[in-house]
C-alpha cells in the first residue's frame, strides 16, 4: 500500500512539473501554481486507476506554505511599518469598506450562481487563493470546488487587467517608469538561515497550540518579521525554493477541485468572473477615496487597494513608477487583516447561520 502511494505522488510529481513548464511557456501568470493545479486536475478527470489516481501529502502542502509564509515575512521592513503607523486609521477604514463590499458582491453571486451564503462569502473574500481554499476545506458545508473557482478566476483577472489599468490613460502609469530594481537588502542564503528555521519552526508549533489561522503560513511570516525589526539579516530563498513552494501548494488546490461537486460549471465560472470585475471596479473607487485623504495619485492608489497578491503589486508599482512603500504597506495590511481578522469573523457567521438552520422547524 505504502509503494502504491509513494508511485502516486511521483507520478504527481511529473505531472505538476509538467504542467509548470507548459504554462511558463505559454507565457501564462503564476506557471508554478495555475500549471500544477490544471496538469493534476486535468489528470484526475482522467486518471481512475488506483495505482496512477494523483495522490499529494497535506506535509508537501504545509512545506510549500511554509516557504510562502518566510517570502512574505521578508517584506516586513521598517520602512513599510512605518507607512502602516502613518495611515493604520485609513488602512483599518478602507479595509473594512473592502470587506463590506465583498460581501455585497458574494450576496449577488450566491442569487445568480444558485451557491450558498456562507460558499460565495468565503469565495468573495480578497485573500490569499491558497489560504482562502484552506480556509474553505476546514469550515462545516462549504463548497471547495466552487470556492477554488471563484478564487482562481479573481486570481486570473487580476493578474491580467490590473497591469494594464495600472499603466492605462486611466491611471496615467508609464511601463519602466520606476528605474531598475534596487538592491537587495537580503542575505544569501547561509548559515543564518538556521535561525530563522528554528524561530519558524517553534512558531508553528505555537501557533498549532494557540489555533492560529493557517499557522503554517502566517507563524513563518510573523517569526521572519520579527527578526527583521531586531535588525537581523533575512536570507534570501532562491528562486527555485519559491517556484517550488507555488508547486506544492497548487497540486494541493488542483486536487481539491472535485468537478462532480459543482453544478452549473459554467453558471458558476460567469458569475465568478463578474464578481472580480465588480470587485476591481470597487477596487478604483476605494483608490480615488485613499487618494483624497492622503495625496496620493491614483495609480498609487489603485495599486493599494487592488485586492491581488502583494508580491505582484510591488513588482507593477515599482514598473509603472507609483509610491512602492504605500503600496507595499497597503497590502500588508490587507493581508494580515485577512489572516487576522477575517476567519474568525466568518466562523462566527457560519457558526450562526448553521444554528439557524438547524433550529428551523421542519416542514
Amino acid at each position: 500500500m505504502r509503494y502504491i502511494i509513494v508511485q502516486r505522488t511521483l507520478l504527481t510529481a511529473v505531472l505538476a512539473v509538467a504542467g509548470a513548464l507548459l504554462f511558463r511557456m505559454l507565457h501564462i501568470p503564476v506557471p508554478w501554481l495555475l500549471g500544477p493545479m490544471s496538469a493534476v486536475f486535468v489528470a484526475s478527470l482522467l486518471l481512475r486507476g488506483e495505482a496512477v489516481r494523483p495522490s499529494w501529502s497535506p506535509v508537501l502542502r504545509n512545506s510549500g506554505m511554509i516557504i510562502v509564509g518566510y517570502a512574505i515575512g521578508l517584506s516586513f521592513t521598517r520602512e513599510a511599518l512605518i507607512q502602516i503607523g502613518y495611515q493604520l486609521p485609513t488602512m483599518i477604514v478602507l479595509a473594512a469598506l473592502l470587506m463590506a463590499l465583498c460581501a455585497l458582491i458574494a450576496l449577488l453571486c450566491s442569487r445568480l450562481a444558485g451557491v450558498d451564503l456562507p460558499t460565495a462569502l468565503i469565495g468573495c473574500v480578497p485573500g490569499g487563493l491558497s489560504q482562502v481554499v484552506v480556509l474553505a476545506e476546514e469550515m462545516r458545508g462549504v463548497n471547495v470546488t466552487a470556492v477554488t473557482i471563484f478564487q482562481v478566476v479573481r486570481v486570473l483577472l487580476i493578474v491580467l487587467l490590473v497591469p494594464l489599468l495600472a499603466v492605462s490613460p486611466l491611471l496615467g502609469g508609464t511601463p519602466g517608469a520606476g528605474g531598475p530594481l534596487p538592491v537587495e537588502t537580503t542575505a544569501p542564503l547561509g548559515p543564518g538561515f538556521l535561525l530563522f528555521v528554528v524561530t519558524g519552526a517553534l512558531a508553528i508549533w505555537l501557533g498549532q497550540r494557540i489555533k492560529l489561522p493557517t499557522p503554517y503560513m502566517v507563524a513563518p511570516i510573523l517569526s521572519t518579521a520579527l527578526l527583521i525589526q531586531l535588525g537581523l539579516q533575512a536570507p534570501e530563498p532562491p528562486a527555485a525554493f519559491l517556484q517550488a513552494a507555488q508547486l506544492l501548494i497548487g497540486v494541493y488546490v488542483g486536487l481539491m477541485l472535485k468537478p462532480s461537486q459543482a453544478e452549473r460549471k459554467l453558471r458558476l465560472l460567469s458569475v465568478a468572473v463578474l464578481g472580480s470585475l465588480l470587485l476591481i471596479a470597487g477596487s478604483l473607487g476605494m483608490a480615488e477615496l485613499v487618494g483624497r485623504m492622503h495625496a496620493i495619485d491614483h495609480m498609487t492608489g489603485f495599486l493599494a487597494m487592488a485586492p491581488g497578491g502583494m508580491d505582484q503589486m510591488s513588482l507593477i508599482a515599482h514598473e509603472v513608477g507609483a509610491d512602492l512603500p504605500v503600496v507595499s504597506a497597503y497590502q500588508l495590511f490587507r493581508l494580515m487583516f485577512v489572516y487576522f481578522i477575517v476567519p474568525p469573523l466568518l466562523k462566527l457567521l457560519l457558526q450562526r447561520l448553521y444554528r439557524s438552520r438547524m433550529s428551523r422547524p421542519q416542514s
